[in-house]
């Protein structure tokens, strides 16, 4: 079904033809905007921004089976100063109390230091979405000390605590790189009670199924993560695979896409639906263009409604309380206990 529908080996090259995917009635079922008419949340809107997140680009050191980015070593798209200065500017100009940094793997641009820096001038908490092996490579050997000097939040990516399971979706080595990332943060403090330095986790599912209950998962890493490798961490975020992008692809390639999607309609949740992250971030791509989440700058949904198209033009009133811009990938962060970048939200 999936190659003659979309006739070549790399699947999904745009996102105009994911939307096809996503908006086909054919593989398609009940309409979100429906789904959220009948929890009294049409249209979603804004609640105000707590968090500015801003993807410096796709430019990363690996190239994850399920990355709704399509990151990886030969990206090209990196935020430039004049972007990042513009993000700073606007950060400076509200009271927004985080900075969320991702990529890609974020580290690696080369603005990425510049936003830590004059966001925590400002006061401003950060946050960086790590993929933990970015912290091994030459060009980035004081990565840690530099994160630990400034007090960023990580959230590092970890897919399973068997290297099986996280290899099979991150590429072969990951795994060890991840522990030994790991240790080093723990080294500089990273997790340890009474440090007031932070180091989650995120678990994103191997397949084609929602992740199991958040609590439980996190005391499942934590006991053996402590047992086996003896390295420690704050939170684990179980994070619901969004069906687009490199898992769009697994999930038409594999003809999973129809079970899937019905697993997520099925499991669509009201209260989960009332907290999706995008009522409370504004998502800025790395050229600057604004977007209601991660997800949708992924599917090139900016911002609509008469909203700022870009963060030159910021302006945090035409922001806050904007309508949300919606579709079918939406049931990813709806389903079950809810999905977002701090994890579940019901």
């Amino acid at each position: 079904m999936t190659q003659s529908l979309l006739g070549r080996e790399h699947i999904l090259a745009s996102a105009g033809e994911q939307l096809r995917v996503l908006n086909n009635p054919a593989l398609s079922q009940r309409p979100f905007d429906e789904a959220l008419a009948g929890s009294g949340l049409d249209p979603l809107t804004s609640t105000g921004i707590e968090i500015l997140q801003v993807n410096v680009g796709k430019l990363c050191n690996q190239t994850c089976n399920h990355c709704h980015v399509d990151a990886g070593p030969d990206r090209t798209e990196v935020m430039t100063r004049q972007t990042a200065e513009w993000c700073i500017r606007a950060l400076a100009s509200t009271k927004i109390p985080t900075l969320d940094i991702t990529g890609g793997a974020p580290e690696l641009n080369p603005q990425f230091r510049f936003l830590v820096t004059e966001s925590r001038r400002l006061g401003r908490h950060v946050l960086d979405r790590c993929n933990l092996s970015v912290l091994l490579l030459n060009s980035q050997k004081d990565l840690g000390e530099f994160l630990a000097r400034h007090r960023v939040e990580v959230v590092a990516s970890l897919p399973y605590f068997m290297a099986a399971n996280t290899d099979a979706q991150r590429g072969e080595g990951v795994f060890d790189k991840s522990i030994e990332a790991m240790r080093l943060l723990n080294s500089l403090g990273y997790g340890r009670e009474g440090s007031g330095l932070k180091l989650n986790l995120v678990y994103n599912p191997v397949g084609a199924f929602l992740p199991p209950p958040q609590a439980a998962m996190e005391a499942d890493f934590k006991r053996e993560l402590l047992a086996r490798h003896e390295v420690v961490f704050n939170s684990l975020y179980a994070i619901t695979n969004m069906p687009i992008s490199r898992f769009l692809e697994f999930l038409l390639r594999t003809n999973n896409y129809d079970g899937y999607m019905r697993k997520l309609i099925q499991a669509y949740n009201p209260v989960a639906a009332a907290g999706v992250m995008c009522r409370n971030t504004l998502s800025i791509g790395w050229d600057g263009a604004l977007y209601d989440c991660d997800f949708n700058q992924m599917l090139d949904l900016p911002v609509s409604f008469g909203s700022p198209l870009h963060i030159r033009d910021f302006v945090l009133g035409r922001l806050d309380e904007r309508r949300i811009v919606t579709g079918q990938h939406c049931y990813g962060c709806t389903a079950g206990l809810g999905s977002s970048c701090g994890g579940a939200t019901a």
